[in-house]
C-alpha cells in the first residue's frame, strides 16, 4: 500500500468497515479478461477467519467461472463523500475500503446454504430469523468465500 497513512490495520476496525458496506465486488478469472460482479453479501467472523457469503443462479457466467476456478479477488467500499475545494486538484473523496483475495467454495447441503443465506439476509436487513424453503435452496447457488489476504484503507480527510 503506497499511502501507509491511510492504512487500516486493526482487525476490529476492518470488520466495522465491512459491516457498513452494502456491496462486495468479486473478480473472477474470465476467458481473456477478469470478470467482476457486484454482489450482496453476508459475513461470519470466527477468531481471525473472515468468511463472506453470496448467492446467485445455478447458471450463468459467475456460476461457470467459479466452477472452473474459485480463486478470486474482492473489493468493497463505503462512506463516500466528495470534499470540494477552490481548485480541481484540491478536491478529494472520503471513503473506507477493504480488498483481498480468497477461495470461493460452492455450498451443497441445505444446512450450509441456509447458513450462507442467513448471513446475507442478516447483513442486508439486520434480521437473522428468515426461513428458506427447500424448494428455494434447490434453485439457488450459495457460495462461501474464505478470505486469505486483505488490506483496508480510509481517506477521512480533515
Amino acid at each position: 500500500m503506497r499511502r501507509k497513512d491511510r492504512e487500516i490495520a486493526d482487525f476490529d476496525e476492518i470488520i466495522e468497515v465491512i459491516k457498513k458496506c452494502d456491496v462486495c465486488r468479486v473478480a473472477m478469472q474470465g476467458e481473456e479478461y477478469p470478470y467482476v460482479v457486484p454482489l450482496n453479501f453476508g459475513m461470519e467472523v470466527e477468531g481471525s477467519q473472515v468468511t463472506l457469503y453470496f448467492h446467485g443462479a445455478l447458471e450463468g457466467m459467475k456460476y461457470e467461472l467459479l466452477a472452473r476456478n474459485g480463486k478470486v479477488c474482492f473489493e468493497m467500499d463505503c462512506g463516500h463523500k466528495l470534499r470540494t475545494a477552490d481548485t480541481a486538484c484540491g478536491h478529494s473523496f472520503t471513503y473506507r475500503s477493504v480488498m483481498g483475495t480468497g477461495q470461493v467454495v460452492p455450498l451443497a447441503s441445505p444446512e450450509e446454504k441456509r447458513t450462507g443465506l442467513m448471513a446475507v439476509m442478516a447483513h442486508a436487513t439486520g434480521r437473522d430469523d428468515w426461513d428458506f424453503p427447500d424448494a428455494s435452496l434447490q434453485k439457488t447457488a450459495v457460495y462461501r468465500l474464505c478470505v486469505r489476504t486483505w488490506s483496508a484503507k480510509a481517506n477521512l480527510g480533515g
